[in-house]
């Protein structure tokens, strides 16, 4: 009983930004060593020579195995009210939507960059003025951006990729709560 008290006190504290923000940086830092893990992989297995590159599969499943703790970090900073159930949604969410978007793009950069995009929104608290449309939206964004820059930009592109998933929901949580600014301003 106490513990769902705290739950609804928690959620009725509104999250400031500074702490927002400092749970998605702390979450893109835990993501980037999992997503490199996964491309130093992906990068190997389709090496010419398999002697010179290291152990795929050593390195994607350090990389996979990474991904939950980057949603336990994004739920907890965030101050999540319900933050185990969301990692487990999270992590639903990154494999139903990685692995269709990864068959579809014809790249697993695309691919793993959606999946964490769209578990992001089930870790990140969601306050009462943000929307699940405008975070899918973000999802989108980030997406698209990626599929986009690998096929234009090339493989420097790639690297800057892990930035993208978190910093686009926090963005677009922004744009919401400026557009929520101005209507208000702009009634009274």
């Amino acid at each position: 009983m106490a513990r769902s008290r705290r739950a609804v006190l928690e959620a009725a504290v509104p999250l400031s930004p500074r702490r927002k923000w400092v749970a998605i940086t702390a979450a893109t830092l835990a993501f980037v060593p999992a997503y490199w893990a996964v491309l130093a992989g992906i990068v190997s297995s389709a090496s010419s020579s398999p002697k010179a590159a290291p152990d795929p599969g050593a390195s994607l499943a350090l990389g996979l195995a990474l991904i939950p703790f980057v949603f336990v970090v994004l739920a907890f900073g965030s101050g999540h009210p319900r933050a185990p159930g969301a990692v487990v949604k999270a992590m639903l969410l990154a494999l139903l939507v990685g692995i269709p978007v990864s068959a579809l793009a014809g790249d697993a950069i695309t691919g793993i960059v959606a999946g964490v995009s769209a578990g992001g929104p089930a870790a990140l608290r969601l306050e009462v003025n943000h929307s699940w449309r405008s975070r899918a939206l973000g999802v989108a964004v980030a997406t698209v951006y990626t599929f986009v820059l690998i096929r234009v930009g090339g493989d420097v592109i790639v690297l800057g990729a892990p930035v993208l998933p978190f910093t686009a929901l926090g963005l677009a949580d922004h744009f919401v709560e400026r557009r929520r600014e101005r209507s208000e301003t702009g009634s009274t």
